[in-house]
């Protein structure tokens, strides 16, 4: 345990990004203030923004603002060392990486920022950090973080469900600012693709929507067979002119399906439906306006999430159920990483390989 009153520092080896395709093993020095720990990671998944900045597929203004930089947001790992008495050494953590900025400076929210000040969310705070987005992620054998941002795994949730539950956080926090229609509305969910399937999974074990209330559409009959907890359409099977109307609507595909799964959303929206954007795209998306505004839609953006939304989503993944769906995600192994070249090799695999399951790294520190 360290001295109280006093910053101690530590050494950690990181695997940086120095350019697209180019991983350094680099020694690293962390302060470690009161209330904050010291993380070994154990286990991380790689993302589709760890793949951007990898691949270099980031405008050049933000590779040359944010490199050279460990990657990696989704992570478990075990505390080594700490300085807050609620969590022990030899703890397993589940890593937040969006750290607001009062906790980073030790100071009250009302004195950070804006966003924190008048309680807008911590996931806006315009001091915070995010881990593997401008500052170094979990890809370093010691990550220094507030406690606050160290959330405890129960005992009942294996550590490959746990890694999980950052991907299942984005998805709660979209969700948190329609929670009060979810008891009833009817929830169309476009992307038959991880965060499709994760959106749907936590609206149906975390939030309890059931399968006749929620609806799934994808375009991959593979994918959408693994929706086995909600109903299922082809998109390009289904009438959307003559279809079902619902409340709320998640657009979760992205990239260069985000202008039909948009439009397809507005489409069956309801008057005064809502729809959420969770789908990443690099370009602008041409949208169906003239609905939008003649059925009062809301339209909100949403990517990422806060320590809050952290806890009742490990909560809701002790129960087995949720388990076996989150287990459709997980690869048939584990990718060690014990070097800067093998968590390369890792992230060229994952970039050539996007596919349905997620790519973890079993850190060998």
């Amino acid at each position: 345990m360290s001295t109280p009153g006093v910053h101690p520092a530590v050494k950690s080896t990181a695997y940086r990004l120095m350019k697209p395709h180019q991983v350094v093993e680099t020694e690293i020095e962390h302060r470690v203030p009161e209330r904050h720990v010291v993380i070994e990671p154990t286990l991380g998944s790689i993302c589709h923004a760890d793949l951007r900045y990898f691949s270099g597929n980031r405008r050049p203004e933000a590779l040359a603002r944010k490199l050279p930089m460990a990657l990696i947001h989704e992570g478990i790992g075990t505390v080594v060392d700490s300085r807050a008495p609620e969590l022990r050494i030899g703890q397993r953590v589940a890593v937040v990486p969006n750290i607001p900025g009062y906790l980073i400076h030790g100071i009250a929210p009302e004195d950070c920022c804006p966003a924190c000040r008048n309680g807008t969310g911590e996931n806006y705070c315009q001091k915070g950090r995010f881990l593997g987005s401008g500052t170094d992620g979990i890809a370093q054998n010691r990550l220094v973080v507030p406690a606050e941002c160290a959330i405890p795994i129960p005992d009942e949730v294996p550590g490959e469900i746990a890694v999980l539950v950052e991907l299942c956080t984005v998805s709660y926090q979209a969700l948190v600012h329609v929670k009060s229609k979810l008891d009833s509305a009817r929830i169309a969910v476009f992307g038959d693709g991880p965060v499709g399937y994760l959106a749907a999974a936590v609206l149906r074990y975390v939030y309890g929507v059931g399968e006749e209330r929620l609806h799934v559409f994808g375009a991959v009959p593979e994918k959408l067979a693994q929706f086995d907890f909600a109903t299922t359409s082809l998109v390009q099977e289904y009438d959307f002119s003559a279809g079902d109307s619902y409340d709320i609507a998640l657009e979760c595909a992205g990239g260069r399906f985000s202008e039909s799964a948009i439009n397809q959303a507005i489409d069956v929206l309801s008057p005064c439906g809502h729809l959420i954007l969770m789908g990443v795209s690099e370009e602008r998306v041409p949208i169906n306006t003239r609905d939008v505004l003649e059925k009062g839609i809301t339209m909100r953006g949403s990517s990422r999430s806060s320590r809050a939304d952290f806890h009742p989503v490990m909560a809701a993944m002790k129960d087995p159920a949720f388990q076996r769906t989150l287990g459709k995600l997980l690869p048939e192994k584990r990718t060690p990483v014990a070097s800067a070249a093998d968590f390369a090799r890792a992230m060229e695999y994952a970039e050539s390989h996007r596919g349905w399951h997620k790519v973890l790294l079993q850190f060998q520190w």
